[in-house]
């Protein structure tokens, strides 16, 4: 089992688009208003391995692959605001990151807001809890609608491409979080897939120390918001028919406020938290 070594890393947040729902299905007490979610990734820098991604945010490929039933009800039950300006590729270009740059693509689950820009980056290596692709891979249309999976956006070189997590060696997480041991992504113990499953099944997070000296936890869809974790406000029950299990998530979110009871200086990121994903998709921020 790997140790977790200190290597500050880069790490710049984006938003490749987003979605709106009524503020109440992912917070308690929320209002009917509709409110945009940003799609978000990160983009981490390695000394080493240099360019990564957790997460790819939207493509224009979600419209495409959603114009027709039964894949068009994921669009009209989860509209999408996305403008070619705001997709991935164009927002690296504009910090003069080319596709091929990207050396490695970290999936934390398989819905499509995580995976739609996967094809953009040909030369990636694409990590991916195995359990999450289990439980989409043999899915047919109706049922991987319900389950937000859209296979085309999976690159046609995936499956013999890409490399499961479990094949990385295990690293010991520290006190507080969900589970003793996570996973050690580059072998160095820079970047540890931390287990959080409920929204998804296999979902993963990313724990990771920053440039600036901050221990973050990139916790995916674990909560909407941060705010939903800092005011005890976990979203309502409707928000259960997306999920692949229920109480799993209730379990994970509840894990995660115990860890930031335990360690206060950890800065936890959901992926559609607009504390730190700009929903207009104009803004790089930076922890």
């Amino acid at each position: 089992m790997s140790a977790r070594r200190i290597v500050p890393l880069g790490l710049q947040l984006l938003a490749a688009g987003s979605c709106s729902h009524p503020a109440f299905v992912t917070i308690r007490g929320g209002s009917l208003r509709k409110t945009d979610y940003p799609a978000g990734l990160a983009l981490i820098r390695h000394p080493e391995h240099g360019w990564l991604l957790f997460d790819t945010g939207y493509s224009a490929r979600f419209a495409a692959l959603t114009a027709a039933l039964p894949y068009a009800l994921y669009r009209w039950l989860t509209p999408v605001r996305l403008r070619e300006a705001d997709t991935a590729l164009r927002q690296l270009a504009r910090l003069g990151i080319g596709p091929t740059e990207i050396g490695t693509v970290i999936v934390s689950h398989f819905h499509a807001d995580h995976i739609g820009a996967l094809r953009d980056f040909p030369l990636a290596r694409i990590l991916y809890p195995q359990a999450a692709y289990e439980a989409v891979r043999r899915l047919g249309p109706v049922r991987a609608t319900r389950a937000g999976f859209l296979r085309g956006l999976l690159p046609e070189r995936f499956e013999r491409a890409a490399l499961p997590i479990e094949r990385c060696p295990e690293a010991a997480l520290p006190p507080g979080a969900p589970t003793a041991t996570g996973r050690d992504l580059l072998g160095d113990g820079s970047l540890i897939a931390v287990p959080l499953p409920g929204h998804a099944a296999g979902q993963i997070g990313l724990l990771l120390t920053t440039t600036e000296g901050r221990r973050c936890l990139l916790c995916a869809d674990a909560a909407w918001s941060s705010r939903a974790l800092r005011e005890d406000r976990p979203p309502h029950p409707a928000a259960g028919l997306i999920m692949d299990d229920r109480a799993a998530y209730r379990r994970t979110f509840r894990a995660l406020q115990r860890w930031q009871t335990v360690d206060p200086e950890l800065v936890i990121v959901p992926s559609h938290c607009p504390d730190y994903y700009d929903p207009t998709c104009k803004e790089v921020r930076r922890l």
